[in-house]
């Protein structure tokens, strides 16, 4: 426990205030399966509700293909994303990923995704990478856990659709994992993402309560 709640701070989303807030919902249900002796596949889908989107606001459904070398992961997928806002339904967008997990020990791991968007508003590609710090611990021996991340996205180039470069965001979670079952596990969570405004935006911090399915055969 001490451990605990010495790693709060280096999870907290920074800075602090925002200029406004959104309560939101985050849902996620994954499946993932073994394909070889060091290969996986995932299918994973998402679902958000916002306050300020006025209910349904992103939805994501997509594939990953994971190896591990050693103890190191690398991975490739896709993903199709569309945003809501009340009745109106934004531009969609696909996004290509690449991956690469690597542990650090002591229920540390680090994790470092490309990713390409494709928005459906505009011919340009958007490039951006996500860092990834994230932290697990088992609490007790019946599969009880916890987790924590910190996770920052920074913005290679600037889109006519929409994508500004530089640090677009960052995000911090932390929750509870469960086993459900022999194959199924759920997770609980509090995510805090601060959203920088870019040209002339304000700034927008989230707050989201997590809930997420794995089913792992």
């Amino acid at each position: 426990m001490r451990l605990f709640l010495a790693l709060l701070p280096l999870f907290a989303a920074t800075p602090v205030l925002a200029q406004r807030t959104d309560d939101q919902l985050w849902l996620q249900a994954s499946g993932i399966v073994r394909v070889g002796e060091h290969e996986e596949a995932t299918v994973e889908s998402i679902v958000r509700f916002g306050d300020r989107a006025k209910g349904l606001a992103h939805t994501e459904i997509g594939g990953l293909f994971a190896r591990k070398i050693g103890k190191v992961e690398l991975g490739i997928g896709f993903r199709h994303v569309e945003d809501f806002v009340g009745d109106r339904v934004l531009p969609n967008e696909e996004r290509i990923r690449q991956h690469v997990i690597v542990p650090l020990g002591a229920g540390f791991a680090a994790r470092v995704r490309l990713e390409q968007r494709f928005n459906s508003s505009g011919p340009e590609i958007g490039h951006r990478i996500r860092g990834q710090l994230r932290f697990n611990r088992q609490i007790t021996r019946g599969g009880l856990g916890m987790f924590a991340t910190h996770e920052t996205f920074l913005n290679f180039n600037t889109t006519g659709w929409g994508q500004r470069s530089g640090i677009e965001r960052v995000r911090a979670n932390i929750g509870l994992g469960v086993p459900i079952g022999r194959q199924l596990r759920g997770e609980i969570g509090y995510l805090n993402q601060y959203r920088f405004g870019r040209m002339g935006a304000r700034d927008q911090m989230d707050h989201a309560m997590t809930i997420g399915l794995t089913l792992r055969p």
